[in-house]
């Protein structure tokens, strides 16, 4: 087993991990030891080149195709990651979405409320219930949710979006006192916008001069947190809602 590495000897659970933020998630928890199930959906070979960069730098990873929106979907991911690396997962970092779509209210409908409900309380909810035996036995686990500043800032023309990022805020808090006494640790990260693939070609100078520190975030910056946040250095800490967008806003 290597030295000096944080995480050495756990199972991390990054889902939507094959790409954007996810991506840099799983390579820098698999930098620190942890062997690491890079969940994806629809495209493995963005999965695989997780994989592959993870194991170009010594690390352990491996790609699981699952729709963690559905039970069976999150039984059979479960399943498969135990038998790929021997022990269940210790830490779960929910960073899986779809479709973001900025509609009006007019233009809006309850079932595209519901798709976003799906992607950021459903598929924590049932991926939750899932990890939890086995971290309960072993009292001890650090569960991750990625929100959004989106919550404070409010962006128009977002509502469903917002909301269901609330939601987690809500969702994190009430687990982390529930879960506490059993020794699992229930934190949130709300990045800024930090600029991943999809954003190629758009200009990012009308929010960067907005940020505090005038400039933009990077994927490493919320990788870095979700190390922390799942190591032992933050073992006192749960509940809690980490803001990490250059202060573009100043807690939740």
């Amino acid at each position: 087993m290597l030295s000096g590495k944080k995480l050495n000897g756990s199972v991390a659970l990054v889902t939507g991990g094959s790409r954007g933020l996810g991506r840099w998630i799983c390579k820098a928890l698999a930098d620190e030891g942890t062997s690491v199930a890079v969940n994806y959906n629809s495209s493995s070979a963005d999965a695989e080149r997780t994989v592959e960069l993870i194991q170009e730098a010594g690390g352990k990873a491996a790609a699981f195709r699952a729709d963690v929106t559905q039970e069976a979907g999150v039984e059979g991911l479960m399943d498969q990651i135990s038998k790929h690396f021997g022990r269940p997962v210790d830490i779960l970092v929910n960073n899986a979405t779809g479709p973001q779509p900025m509609l009006s209210i007019e233009e809006s409908t309850w079932e595209l409320y519901l798709d976003q409900l799906h992607f950021f309380v459903k598929a924590p909810l049932l991926l939750v219930k899932a990890v939890l035996p086995h971290m309960k036995a072993q009292g001890r686990g650090s569960i991750i949710n990625i929100g959004s500043e989106v919550v404070q800032l409010g962006n128009p023309n977002f509502s469903s979006y917002v909301t269901a990022k609330s939601s987690m805020i809500g969702m994190t808090r009430s687990w982390a006192s529930e879960l506490g006494p059993s020794g699992i640790r229930v934190n949130l990260i709300a990045p800024g916008w930090i600029p991943v693939e999809r954003h190629e070609g758009v200009q990012t100078d009308h929010y960067s001069k907005q940020v505090p520190l005038r400039k933009m975030g990077e994927p490493s910056d919320i990788a870095s947190a979700i190390v922390f946040l799942a190591s032992e250095d933050a073992k006192f800490i749960t509940g809690q809602c980490l803001s990490v967008n250059g202060g573009m806003t100043f807690g939740i």
